[in-house]
C-alpha cells in the first residue's frame, strides 16, 4: 500500500489526479520472473520506455515514488501552458481596441477560477500517465522508492525486482539556491506556483529563464506586479540576442520591471513583505513583494537509488551515460531531464526510445543521441523557439556560416494578425542550402519550428522548403520566403549578365 499524497489546493481535481497517478490503495504487484526492462521513475522518459517496450511484448516493470507523469504533467509543461493560455487571453481583450472592439474598462479576471481551469484540465491529461493504464497495457506498476541492491535486481518496498537491463529516469527536481533569508522567508518554485489559489499583488521572480520569463509574463498579464531579476543582459541569455529583445519589449509592455545585471545577495521579511536584497552595477538595491518566485535551474535526482553500489557514475549535472545512453554499467542505461542537458519533454520522449531500441533490439545497429534534432520552444508571447545550431556556435566548430532572416512585418498574415513584432532566421552552411539551425520569434513560433526540424531530420535544404507550396496568408510562409531568399544569393552579377545574354539571344 502507498502513502496518501496531498496536492494543494486538494480540491476535487486534484484529488482526482492523486487518484490516477499516485492512487492510495495501490498494492504492487509479485514479481514473476526477470524482466526485459525496468524504468524507474514516471515521467516522460519512464513512462515512454515501460510503455512502449510492453507494446512490443516485453516483460516490463515501472518504478515511481511520488506523481505519475513528472514534472511535465505535475509541475511543468502542463499547467503552465493551462496558465500562460488564461493569460494570453487576458491580453487579447486589454488590446482588443487595436482591433476596433471595444472593451470599456481593463479587463477583471478571478485567478482561483484561472487556476481552477488548470487543475481541471491537468487531471483530465492525467488519465493517460495513470497506474490504471500502465497496467492496462501490459505495464507491472510498482509505487515507492527504487533502490539498487545488485547489477541485475531492484528492491521496491518488499518486492525485490529482477532485470536484464535497466533505465534510470529519474529525473530532475528545481535547484534550491543558495541565498542567505530566503528559506525563512519562503520562495516558489515550479514545484508549489501551481498550487496558488490568489494572485500575489506583488512578485520578485529571480532568474530569466525559460520557466522566469514564461511565469513573469504570465502574472504580469493577471495584473501582479512584477520584478524580474535576471545577472545578463538580457532576458533568456542562452538564445539568440535578437529574438530576447523581441520578447523583452513585449515584457516591458505587459509592464514587468526587467532588472538586469543583478546579483541577490540576500533576503529579509516582515510584517511590509519578502525583501530581496541584490547588487546591480555596484549599487545596492531592494524591492519587496509578496512572493518570491525563483528559477534559476534543476538538480538531478540522484539520491537514494544505491548508484554507487552498481558502478553507476553520477556528476552535478546527473547520470553520465555514453552516445547509446548507457551508463558506466552496461545493464542500466538512463534517459531524460537526469542525463541529458535537453531537458524537455519531447527529447525524453525520444531517448526513452532510443533505450528501447538499445536494450530490446540487441541485434540491431545501436541508435545514438547525437543523431537526434532536437528543437525547443520556450512559451512566452511570443515564443522562442530554436532547432540546431546558433551562428556563434557553428563559427566556434570552424563552420563557415551564412545568415538569412525574414522579417514577420513583411509577412502579409502576421501583419495581419498584429504578430508582426517577430522574425525567422536560418544558419546555413555556407556555399550551400544545408540548413544548420533556426530561430523563430512568432506568436505560434513552436508549432512553426517543426518544418525546419524536419526539413534538418531529413537532410532536406531550404532550396526544398523554398519550393513547397504553403498557404496563404500563414505565418509559416515566412519559413517559405527564406527560401526565395537563399535563391537570391545565387543572383551574383556574373550569373545576371550570363542570364542576360542567353535571353538576349533569345529575343
Amino acid at each position: 500500500m502507498s502513502n496518501q499524497i496531498e496536492v494543494q489546493p486538494f480540491d476535487q481535481y486534484n484529488q482526482e489526479l492523486v487518484n490516477n497517478v499516485h492512487p492510495a490503495d495501490w498494492v504492487n504487484p509479485q514479481p514473476d520472473g526477470r524482466y526485459n526492462l525496468v524504468a524507474i521513475g514516471a515521467g516522460t522518459a519512464g513512462l515512454v520506455s515501460a510503455l512502449g517496450a510492453a507494446g512490443i511484448g516485453a516483460k516490463v516493470a515501472l518504478i515511481e515514488r511520488h506523481l505519475m507523469g513528472g514534472d511535465c504533467l505535475n509541475f511543468g509543461c502542463v499547467p503552465s501552458k493551462g496558465l500562460i493560455r488564461a493569460a494570453k487571453s487576458y491580453a487579447a481583450v486589454r488590446d482588443a481596441h487595436e482591433f476596433g472592439i471595444g472593451t470599456g474598462d481593463a479587463p477583471q479576471g478571478d485567478f482561483a477560477q484561472v487556476m481552477e481551469r488548470m487543475r481541471k484540465l491537468r487531471t483530465r491529461i492525467s488519465h493517460n500517465d495513470s497506474a490504471e493504464r500502465c497496467q492496462r497495457d501490459g505495464v507491472d506498476m510498482y509505487i515507492g522508492e527504487a533502490t539498487f541492491e545488485s547489477s541485475d535486481t531492484i528492491r521496491v518496498g518488499d518486492r525485490t525486482l529482477k532485470f536484464k537491463n535497466a533505465v534510470i529516469c529519474a529525473g530532475a527536481r528545481a535547484k534550491a539556491p543558495d541565498i542567505p533569508g530566503l528559506e525563512d522567508a519562503g520562495y516558489l518554485t515550479n514545484e508549489n506556483v501551481f498550487s496558488l489559489t490568489e494572485l500575489p499583488k506583488r512578485l520578485a521572480v529571480i532568474g530569466a529563464g525559460p520557466i522566469g520569463s514564461e511565469l513573469a509574463q504570465s502574472f504580469a498579464r493577471f495584473g501582479s506586479e512584477v520584478t524580474l531579476l535576471e545577472m545578463q543582459a538580457h532576458i533568456l541569455s542562452r538564445e539568440d540576442a535578437d529574438a530576447a529583445e523581441v520578447v523583452q519589449q513585449s515584457m516591458i509592455r505587459d509592464g514587468i520591471d526587467l532588472t538586469f545585471h543583478a546579483t541577490v545577495e540576500r533576503v529579509s521579511h516582515d510584517d511590509k513583505g519578502k525583501t530581496v536584497h541584490f547588487q546591480q552595477n555596484d549599487e545596492s538595491k531592494s524591492v519587496t513583494v509578496d512572493e518570491i518566485l525563483v528559477g534559476i535551474g534543476r538538480a538531478p535526482n540522484v539520491e537514494g537509488l544505491n548508484l554507487d553500489r552498481v558502478g553507476v557514475e553520477t556528476k552535478p549535472y546527473g547520470v553520465v551515460v555514453d552516445d547509446f545512453l548507457r551508463t558506466t554499467n552496461p545493464k542500466i542505461y538512463a534517459a531524460g531531464d537526469i542525463c541529458s542537458r535537453f531537458k524537455f519533454t519531447h527529447s525524453a520522449d525520444y531517448l526513452a526510445r532510443i533505450v528501447i531500441r538499445n536494450t530490446l533490439f540487441w541485434f540491431l545497429p545501436k541508435a545514438r543521441a547525437s543523431n537526434l534534432v532536437i528543437p525547443w520552444c520556450t512559451y512566452t508571447d511570443p515564443e522562442i523557439a530554436h532547432v540546431g545550431m546558433y551562428e556563434e556556435e557553428a563559427k566556434q566548430q570552424g563552420i563557415e556560416v551564412m545568415t538569412l532572416a525574414q522579417p514577420l512585418a513583411d509577412v502579409d498574415r502576421a501583419i495581419l494578425d498584429g504578430e508582426d513584432a517577430g522574425f525567422v532566421k536560418v544558419h546555413l552552411k555556407n556555399g550551400t542550402d544545408q540548413i544548420l539551425g533556426a530561430t523563430i520569434v512568432a506568436s505560434h513560433a513552436g508549432d512553426m519550428i517543426s518544418e525546419i526540424t524536419l526539413a534538418m531530420t531529413n537532410k532536406v535544404g531550404i532550396k526544398g522548403i523554398g519550393a513547397t507550396i504553403h498557404p496563404y496568408p500563414t505565418q509559416a510562409d515566412g519559413i517559405r520566403k527564406l527560401g526565395d531568399a537563399f535563391n537570391r544569393t545565387r543572383m551574383n552579377p556574373r550569373v545576371r549578365k550570363l542570364f542576360e545574354r542567353i535571353f538576349a539571344f533569345g529575343r
